[in-house]
């Protein structure tokens, strides 16, 4: 009788049964797992999602808010999950780079190891903005002003994301500034309205009714993407003659288990990439100050690596110390 060598006879089994997850993706309800609570950014980006996947693939696409551990319990819930891209996880850059960036112990999931990337989904855009009332009015006159009192200046932000793009415009800028950490974005806009900072480095969603009411002025927007909201905004290399200072956002995308087929991981891809397109769903993002993006499975994860590379050589210079 011929013998089949084994490692023929595997790829003969699980050939067709890859082929098959993908023609009968999904068969049963998918579960997004939010690392945060809801009505953050992440969450927005994820029920949107989920809202039109449920419709297009006609099963059940549930949001599950699993916040804690800076995201890692979420993180490690999709990292143990079955990897048949029914669990996905929506990832913020907090989850796959800062993390492991910053930790001092291990971390209990692996984002290089423990993921198949699906996509990018979304980039945040973050302002640096000061009081309308005292403060400057433009980015140069910051710098001067900080320069005139070395030191004595000091900003506010939230996320390790913030705090270190504060820290390389700082950097950039030639200047000496102190950084005050917060919690999250409405401790950073009531720190600026109390004047105990002097300028934030925060996402727009928290600032934007302030600066439309005329209390706060945006000086400038961290990226180069269009900002509808605040379409006179200046990026903020142009707006600092700093034309070396990279675009610094957060971002937004899915993953799922390691080992999840492949056919499936693209199956998903192509369907975020579809509602990602769709006008209406790029306004309903862009009015939260979150701009609609896609990626191939590999570009995401290119773009990921490289970013933990990039975010974890300046978090080891800034010096900044997490509580």
């Amino acid at each position: 009788m011929m013998r089949i060598p084994l490692i023929l006879l595997f790829s003969l089994l699980t050939a067709p049964a890859a082929a098959q997850d993908a023609t009968s993706f999904p068969s049963r309800p998918i579960r997004i797992i939010v690392p945060f609570p809801a009505g953050g950014p992440t969450d927005i980006d994820a029920r949107i999602l989920a809202q039109r996947m449920s419709e297009d693939f006609k099963q059940p696409v549930i949001v599950e808010n699993r916040p804690g551990g800076n995201t890692a319990i979420g993180a490690q819930v999709v990292a143990k999950a079955e990897p048949d891209g029914y669990v996905l996880l929506a990832a913020m850059d907090t989850t796959l780079v800062m993390n492991p960036a910053t930790a001092t112990a291990p971390l209990s999931y692996d984002p290089f190891r423990d993921f198949a990337t699906i996509t990018l989904t979304a980039k945040n855009t973050s302002l640096l903005t000061v009081r309308a009332a005292d403060g400057p009015k433009s980015v140069a006159e910051l710098i001067a002003r900080a320069r005139q009192s070395p030191g004595k200046l000091n900003y506010g932000a939230g996320i390790i994301t913030t705090r270190l793009a504060g820290y390389l415009f700082a950097r950039s800028a030639g200047i000496q500034v102190q950084m005050i950490p917060y919690k999250g974005s409405a401790d950073v806009v009531a720190g600026l309205l109390s004047g105990s900072v002097d300028f934030i480095v925060d996402g727009v969603a928290a600032s934007l009714p302030l600066i439309k009411a005329g209390r706060l002025r945006a000086l400038a927007k961290l990226n180069r993407r269009p900002l509808s909201a605040l379409p006179d905004v200046p990026p903020l290399a142009d707006a600092a003659g700093l034309p070396d200072l990279a675009d610094m956002s957060s971002w937004i995308g899915l993953v799922a288990p390691a080992g999840t087929p492949k056919p499936v991981i693209d199956k998903i891809a192509h369907e975020v990439a579809m509602i990602q397109a769709d006008p209406k769903v790029a306004d309903r993002l862009e009015k939260a100050g979150i701009t609609a993006t896609t990626s191939t499975p590999a570009e995401f994860d290119a773009f990921f690596r490289a970013e933990a590379r990039r975010w974890t050589e300046v978090f080891r210079e800034s010096g900044i110390k997490l509580e």
